[in-house]
């Protein structure tokens, strides 16, 4: 049975069992063994978390969910910048955006730029992460203002940024 209120959808079911909106194949079922170490990067999980730390003897080998994500070539961010600012104001701009992802992957080896494509007068920046892609928009908002757009894709766990300038 399913009721509609304000745009929101509330389903009902009568076994009592949560079924799962979003499914992403990147978020790991249970937690890996403690340590384990990403064989591709080097982060280590350890208490709970995928952190930089020296990767103990004997410890676990499975790749982190970041480094999946970049081998499928998947991204979970996307920031997509246009407009005559952006042109002019480029290499100002990408350094602005890789030092923020520098300090969110100091902390969080999960959160890292994917890559960054031109075309046709616009730069598409994809991240492993929808968190990383929203800060790097707040980030170019709040230096240079500017039009800043949000569109998240819950079924899919994706995050689309645009900001023009």
């Amino acid at each position: 049975m399913s009721h509609a209120t304000a745009g929101f959808q509330k389903i009902s079911r009568h076994d009592n069992l949560f079924q799962e909106r979003v499914h992403d194949a990147y978020k790991a079922r249970a937690k890996p063994h403690e340590p384990t170490v990403c064989p591709q990067c080097g982060a280590v999980f350890h208490e709970g978390r995928w952190q930089w730390l020296t990767a103990p003897e004997g410890a676990h080998s499975e790749t982190c969910p970041a480094c999946h994500r970049i081998h499928d070539q998947f991204p979970a961010g996307f920031l997509s910048m246009k407009g005559e600012f952006l042109q002019s104001h480029r290499d100002e701009i990408m350094h602005l955006l890789h030092n923020h992802e520098k300090r969110e992957r100091a902390e969080h080896p999960l959160k890292r730029i994917m890559a960054v494509e031109e075309k046709e007068g616009e730069t598409l920046v994809t991240t492993t992460d929808i968190h990383l892609a929203r800060g790097m928009g707040e980030a170019l908002h709040h230096a240079y203002q500017g039009e800043l757009e949000y569109h998240y894709n819950p079924e899919q766990n994706l995050l689309r940024v645009n900001w023009e300038h």
